[in-house]
């Protein structure tokens, strides 16, 4: 059995097992072994049906199996916070955490908040990194989610005017 751990004042790490001399070896061989949490993050709404589907949306993505830390939080309003989801991430063995905006486009929240609220999380966490992500916007499958929307609204029997 190998134990890793990250070395901070050199920047090595080591390699060994129980009771033998630890033999230095290079940090991107300790990269190989990084475990990634992921954190979904969308604004957080006061209408609980929004935050319940945006849950939903993360579960299904966790169900995918791309990774097997996901967790959600909202940037306001309401709970889980990105302090909380980075803290979760962490107990589940993260090492890196990447932090992904449900957002279409960049803005002072992108830019500002997101970054901030992550540092502050992340500053309780000695020797955890993370990145934060682009916005989804103008990812090539963004096309195809509209195109469905649009046949889905135009299939549909309901018909929603401002009217209505």
């Amino acid at each position: 059995l190998l134990t890793l751990t990250r070395g901070v004042e050199t920047g090595l790490g080591w390699r060994g097992t129980p009771g033998d001399r630890a033999t230095p070896i290079a940090l991107q061989s300790i990269r190989a072994h990084t475990m990634h949490g992921v954190i979904l993050v969308d604004h957080g709404s006061q209408r609980d049906e929004s935050n319940v589907m945006f849950v939903q949306f993360v579960t299904q993505f966790r169900a995918a199996g791309s990774y097997d830390i996901v967790e959600p939080a909202h940037m306001e309003i309401t709970e889980p916070s990105i302090a909380t989801a980075f803290d979760r991430c962490v107990a589940h063995g993260a090492t890196h955490v990447v932090v992904v905006p449900y957002f279409l486009g960049p803005g002072k929240h992108w830019d500002t908040d997101i970054p901030n609220l992550t540092a502050e999380a992340a500053a309780n966490h000695e020797g955890v990194t993370y990145r934060i992500a682009a916005p989804l916007g103008l990812h090539s499958a963004m096309i195809e989610i509209v195109r469905d929307r649009i046949a889905e609204t135009v299939a549909s029997r309901k018909v929603k005017s401002p009217e209505s």
